[in-house]
């Protein structure tokens, strides 16, 4: 019995150590980077590179979208759908399922941005203490009114901007009524009653919130579509400072911005650009969206950059390759100059997420300048081999040198600028 147990734990070890070995192998490990879908746009010259498993083993195409070069490189034609197969003495060994898509281009940006956003309702920022007849109270703490809520409405009428506040409490506190608020909460909608108190100090009636109805700062354009003029710049939500919610607006716009100075970035401590706009200047376009993967609208014009003012391909996540890429960005005035990164990862992603890649700065001028990433570089477009990749996005508080990058699909995406197979536009329609 001992024997046999023996044999069997000697058998069991052998076994496993195979299983461990398989993906080793160089058979295993060539089949196993096959991927199992491949997407790609057509009149692109670069080609489609499939791994090649041998010499007995043939990738033959099926579908207009592909034209073979050799017997693993392919030409996208024309949008639409294809299979590569690979085959072993005549019999199919692995399917591809290769995407074509219609070519995309817009324009980089990298120009220095100013930016106002106005509020949906006026936005909830703080609570203060009111010294009534009563006592020491604050009626918007005690109706429950949140810090982050949003005010829509307040006795069924809607409320645009902090101005529209003030004659609804002055004529509650005069006739000794409670205001009916309407408060937008994350996803939901909420009533509630406000009990305004007239301040002694003050001789006014007041309800005891800090409220904002706009908020202003710099970025950077990432992009804009040369046909529709739509534009994508930040590359990251903008949150209100104070609630640290993401602010959800009702318009805004963006104007050009001059880059008076930059403070350095140290470890520990983000830099940031320090730049003079003014609101009253001449806008140069609208903004209609603030989401996860920056702000979003139309421009009124085309604007330069002086840099790369034709329009340039974009490449999909799973193009973008470790190793050398260009940012533009503004450190001066408002000039934009290209400076040297390095992408030190990329991930292929198949559904929009932020971080999507890890870039380095590793020129010396720009790292002379600023340290690194900065604050207000957000949005400066990474171009890598002639294609848009993606914008800078964050900084690593512990290391200015580097920091997060979104994948440019997603902004586009954002953007009204579909990336779609021609099978689903034509559902679609």
């Amino acid at each position: 019995m001992k024997y046999q147990r023996k044999i069997r734990l000697l058998t069991g070890i052998l076994l496993l150590i195979t299983i461990l070995a398989v993906p080793f192998m160089t058979p295993v490990n060539h089949y196993l980077s096959i991927p199992n879908q491949v997407v790609a746009f057509d009149n692109v010259s670069s080609p489609i590179n499939m791994p090649a498993l041998g010499e007995h083993v043939t990738v033959d195409s099926s579908g207009d979208s592909l034209q073979a070069i050799d017997s693993t490189e392919f030409h996208a034609k024309e949008p639409g759908n294809s299979e590569l197969i690979y085959q072993a003495a005549g019999m199919p060994i692995k399917k591809v399922d290769v995407s074509v898509l219609e070519d995309i281009e817009v324009i980089p940006g990298g120009q220095s941005i100013g930016v106002q956003l106005h509020t949906l309702g006026v936005l909830v920022v703080g609570h203060h203490q009111i010294k009534g007849e009563s006592g020491t109270v604050s009626p918007g703490e005690d109706a429950n009114i949140q810090v982050g809520d949003v005010i829509l409405e307040i006795n069924g009428e809607e409320v645009k901007e902090m101005e529209d506040v003030k004659p609804f409490v002055e004529e509650a506190g005069k006739e000794d009524k409670k205001l009916n608020v309407t408060l937008k909460r994350d996803s939901e909608t909420i009533e509630t009653t406000l009990d305004p108190v007239k301040d002694e100090k003050e001789d006014e009636y007041r309800i005891g919130l800090y409220i904002r109805d706009s908020a202003a700062g710099i970025g950077t354009m990432t992009f804009y579509d040369p046909e529709t003029k739509n534009y994508g710049a930040l590359g990251h939500v903008i949150s209100d400072m104070d609630t640290q919610k993401p602010i959800e607006i009702h318009n805004g716009s963006i104007v050009r911005s001059n880059v008076t100075s930059i403070e350095k970035g140290n470890h520990g401590t983000p830099g940031e650009k320090q730049a003079k706009f003014s609101m009253q200047d001449e806008k140069i376009g609208s903004i209609t969206k603030n989401s996860p993967f920056g702000i979003f609208g139309q421009l009124n014009k085309p604007i330069s950059n002086g840099k790369y003012d034709e329009p340039m391909p974009i490449a999909l996540s799973h193009e973008v390759k470790e190793g050398p890429a260009k940012i533009l960005t503004v450190l001066e005035g408002e000039e934009v100059k290209e400076f040297d990164v390095k992408v030190v990862s990329s991930v292929p992603q198949k559904f929009p997420a932020k971080k999507g890649m890890v870039i380095q700065i590793n020129d010396d001028e720009l790292l002379n300048e600023t340290g690194g990433i900065v604050q207000g570089m957000s949005g400066s477009p990474i171009i890598q081999d002639g294609k848009v990749i993606g914008a800078v996005t964050h900084v690593f508080v512990n290391d200015p040198t580097s920091g997060y990058g979104v994948h440019i699909e997603w902004m586009l995406q954002e953007a009204g600028i579909e990336v779609k197979e021609e099978a689903e536009q034509e559902e679609a329609s």
